[in-house]
């Protein structure tokens, strides 16, 4: 479960991320959180990965008061946690090794990578693909390895940040209903996206915020 109380984000005088934001994130919900850019989408999902720390209220994943995380606390928390970005974030590298990478620096063997890596690849349907560098690659396969990355600690939580965002019809949905498949194994997933299409079709819970505000949180929510 995900509970924020209270939470605000200033990044300057006058300027805030998020502004006395409240709300519950059940284990296994599927949630959209839409509105202009500027609104606080990526704000929201950047203090849940404590890829940015200073806020006020309290944000409680897991059982977790992440606020009390020390330094050499944040890379055992961050993997509960699976990051998906728009522009994909691969190293130059092939597949496998953008993968491997992710798992050998928590200190997993070689034979351990050589069994992980090749069933995640095909989780995401990228079998045979684990040679092709991103530059061989469609968006939608990069952004497969991305996922693929993602899930290699097997996390909880899945925040995917406009993941469609550089994506053409076809490959957008393919990737929607792999997130939504990993959230049928149990994975709660927060999707941060302006895709309109998506958000209707979803008929998921959906979060709107506006300003830094939430102004709508309906369980089967459209795009407004």
């Amino acid at each position: 479960m995900i509970t924020l109380q209270n939470v605000t984000k200033r990044y300057t005088k006058g300027h805030y991320g998020l502004k006395d934001i409240s709300l519950t994130i059940n284990d296994g919900d599927f949630v959209s959180i839409i509105g202009q850019s500027g609104a606080g989408k990526s704000t929201l999902l950047n203090l849940l990965s404590c890829e940015e720390r200073d806020f006020e209220g309290k944000i409680i994943v897991e059982g977790i008061d992440i606020s009390t995380l020390k330094r050499r606390e944040l890379p055992f928390y961050r993997r509960k946690i699976g990051n998906i970005f728009q522009d994909f974030k691969l190293l130059n590298k092939t597949a496998f090794e953008n993968i491997a990478f992710a798992l050998d620096v928590v200190g997993k063997t070689h034979q351990e990578i050589q069994e992980i890596v090749p069933n995640v690849l095909a989780m995401v349907g990228l079998a045979g693909k684990g040679n092709n560098f991103p530059s061989e690659m469609s968006g939608g396969e990069r952004q497969r390895v991305a996922i693929a990355r993602a899930l290699i600690h097997q996390p909880q939580i899945i925040l995917a940040d406009e993941p469609t965002g550089n994506l053409d019809n076809e490959n957008a949905w393919d990737i929607i209903q792999l997130l939504q498949r990993i959230n049928s194994f149990g994975a709660t997933v927060l999707l941060a996206t302006h895709n309109q299409e998506i958000v209707n079709a979803l008929r998921r819970r959906v979060i709107v915020l506006e300003h830094g505000r939430i102004v709508s949180d309906r369980r089967v929510g459209r795009y407004t």
